[in-house]
C-alpha cells in the first residue's frame, strides 16, 4: 500500500497526461497532488521522508517552471536530478560514518561482510546514475508521450529489475538476524 501511495502523484500525472495529452496540464495537477501527498503524510505520521521532501521541492520548482514557462523540458529533468542526488548521497555515505546508506537502511535486518555492503551501496550509486542518464536519453530523444510512459513504466521497471538482481546477489551473502 505504501508503494502505491508513494507513486500516487506520478500516477495522477500519467492519467491526466493520457486524458489531455498536455504535459503542462499534467504538471499543473502534479504539483498540488504532491503537496497533498506530503501534507497527508505529515498529518498522519508527523514526519516526512527525505525522499518526499526532495521530490516535493523539485516538483514545485521544476513543475512550476514548466507551468509558468509553458515548457515541458523542465519537468523532464526531475527524475534525473532526483537520481543524481541519491547517487551523490549513496556515494558520499561511503566516506561518512562507519556504515554506508544501504547498510544503515538494511543493517538491522541482515548481516553482511563490509565488502558486500560496499558493493551493494556502489551498485545503487550505479543504478541511480544509469536511471538518471536513461531518463535524459528518453526525454530528449523520443516523443513526449514515450517519455511519459517511460517515466511511469520504464523507471519503475528498471527499479524492479534492479531490486530482483540485488536480491539474487544478497541471497548468496545474507545471514538473517534474529
Amino acid at each position: 500500500m505504501k508503494i502505491l501511495f508513494d507513486f500516487l502523484p506520478i500516477i495522477v500525472f500519467f492519467v491526466v497526461y493520457k486524458m489531455t495529452n498536455d504535459i503542462i496540464i499534467a504538471t499543473a495537477v502534479l504539483i498540488p497532488a504532491t503537496i497533498l501527498q506530503v501534507g497527508y503524510t505529515w498529518w498522519k505520521h508527523k514526519q516526512i521522508e527525505k525522499m518526499h521532501i526532495v521530490s516535493l521541492a523539485l516538483v514545485v520548482l521544476l513543475g512550476g517552471a514548466t507551468v509558468l514557462m509553458g515548457d515541458g523540458d523542465f519537468i523532464k529533468w526531475k527524475p534525473t536530478i532526483v537520481n543524481g542526488l541519491f547517487a551523490l548521497a549513496f556515494l558520499g555515505s561511503q566516506f561518512i560514518g562507519n556504515k554506508n546508506l544501504i547498510q544503515r537502511m538494511m543493517g538491522d535486518k541482515i548481516s553482511l561482510p563490509f565488502k558486500v555492503w560496499r558493493t551493494l551501496n556502489l551498485a545503487w550509486v550505479g543504478f541511480f546514475i544509469v536511471s538518471g542518464l536513461t531518463n535524459l536519453y528518453v526525454a530528449f530523444n523520443f516523443s513526449e508521450e514515450i517519455w511519459v510512459d517511460f517515466k511511469l513504466f520504464g523507471l519503475l521497471g528498471m527499479t524492479l529489475v534492479f531490486i530482483v538482481l540485488q536480491g539474487i546477489y544478497l541471497s548468496a551473502h545474507m545471514q538473517n538476524k534474529d
